[in-house]
C-alpha cells in the first residue's frame, strides 16, 4: 500500500471513530423515542453481530473455540450490555451530550482497572484521574445530573463497565481480528434481548422514520464501520492518536445535541467538559500508558 493510500486510510479511519461514535448518542436518543431501550440495543448489536460473523466466515476465518467464545461473551457482557445497555436506558431521562461527557471519562477508569494486573499508575495519570473526578463532580453538582443520583451513578456504572471489559479483554482467550467483534458483539446483543424480555418490553405500535433511520446508523455505522475503523489505527498508529476520539466524541456530541435535537447545555455542563478532558488527556498522554 502506497503512503498516499495509507495516509488517506488513516484520516477516514480518524473521522469515522471521531464523528460517527460522536454522534451515536444523538442516534440512541432517536432511536428510543420508539424502541424500548434494551430491545434497540439488543437488536443492534445481535444484527450488527451476526452481519459481521457471516462476513468473517466467509472469508474464511475459523470459528472460535470454546475458550474463545466464553472470552469473548464476558466482554460483551460488560461493553454492549452493562455499557452502552446502561446509557441507552438513561438515555430515557439524560440528554445525549451529558451522556457522552460521562462516558469520556473511560480511559481514567482503564488507567485504574490496569493497575489491577500490575500497571504502575504514574504520578501524571493519578493527576489526571483526580482532575477526571473533580470533573464528574462538577457535572453532577451543578449540570443537568444535579439531584438525579440513579442517573449519575449509572453513568459512571457504564463507563466503569465498559472501561473494565476493555483492559480484561486483553488477558482474556478472543478470536483474532474482527471475529472478536463479532462475537462480542452477537452474544452482547442476544443477553441484551433477554433482557429486554425480563423487563417486559415489548415490540413499539408505531416506529417513526427517525427511529428506523437510528437504528440503521447505529448498526451499520455505529457498529460496523467505525469499530473496524478503530482496530485498523490500534494497528497503524500510535495509541494516543487511535484514543484521540475520546477529546472529540463529547464534542460532537455537544454539538449535534445542540444542532439537531435542540438540546441545551449550561455553562457547568462545558466547564466539567473542559475538565475532564484536561484529565483524559493527562491519562492518555501518561508516558507509560501506551504499554499497557
Amino acid at each position: 500500500m502506497s503512503y498516499q493510500n495509507k495516509s488517506l486510510l488513516i484520516i477516514l479511519s480518524l473521522f469515522c471513530t471521531y464523528f460517527i461514535w460522536g454522534s451515536t448518542y444523538l442516534a440512541i436518543k432517536f432511536g428510543i423515542a420508539s424502541f424500548p431501550p434494551f430491545l434497540m440495543a439488543g437488536i443492534r448489536f445481535t444484527l450488527a453481530g451476526l452481519i459481521l460473523y457471516l462476513i468473517m466466515r466467509f472469508l474464511g476465518v475459523p470459528n472460535p473455540s470454546k475458550s474463545q467464545w466464553l472470552g469473548a461473551g464476558a466482554v460483551g457482557l460488560l461493553l454492549p450490555v452493562l455499557g452502552n445497555g446502561t446509557v441507552c436506558y438513561v438515555q430515557q431521562t439524560v440528554s445525549s451530550s451529558v451522556a457522552a461527557l460521562s462516558i469520556a471519562t473511560a480511559p481514567i477508569w482503564m488507567a485504574i482497572f490496569s493497575s489491577i494486573w500490575g500497571h504502575q499508575i504514574t504520578r501524571q495519570e493519578w493527576l489526571g484521574i483526580a482532575i477526571g473526578f473533580v470533573g464528574i463532580v462538577l457535572l453532577n453538582l451543578g449540570g443537568s445530573l444535579h439531584g438525579d443520583l440513579i442517573s449519575a451513578c449509572l453513568l459512571i456504572f457504564a463507563a466503569a463497565s465498559w472501561s473494565f471489559g476493555s483492559v480484561w479483554g486483553k488477558r482474556l482467550a478472543m478470536p483474532q481480528g474482527l471475529m472478536g467483534a463479532a462475537c462480542q458483539m452477537l452474544v452482547g446483543g442476544l443477553v441484551l434481548l433477554v433482557v429486554s424480555a425480563v423487563a417486559g418490553e415489548t415490540w413499539p405500535a408505531n416506529i417513526t422514520a427517525k427511529s428506523w433511520g437510528a437504528m440503521v446508523f447505529l448498526v451499520v455505522l455505529g457498529s460496523l464501520v467505525a469499530y473496524s475503523a478503530y482496530q485498523y489505527l490500534l494497528k497503524t498508529v500510535r495509541p494516543l492518536v487511535a484514543s484521540s476520539n475520546t477529546f472529540v466524541n463529547p464534542v460532537v456530541a455537544f454539538s449535534v445535541g445542540v444542532w439537531f435535537a435542540n438540546e441545551h447545555v449550561t455553562r457547568v455542563e462545558l466547564m466539567a467538559l473542559a475538565v475532564i478532558l484536561v484529565g483524559v488527556f493527562l491519562v492518555l498522554t501518561s508516558q507509560d500508558s501506551a504499554q499497557n
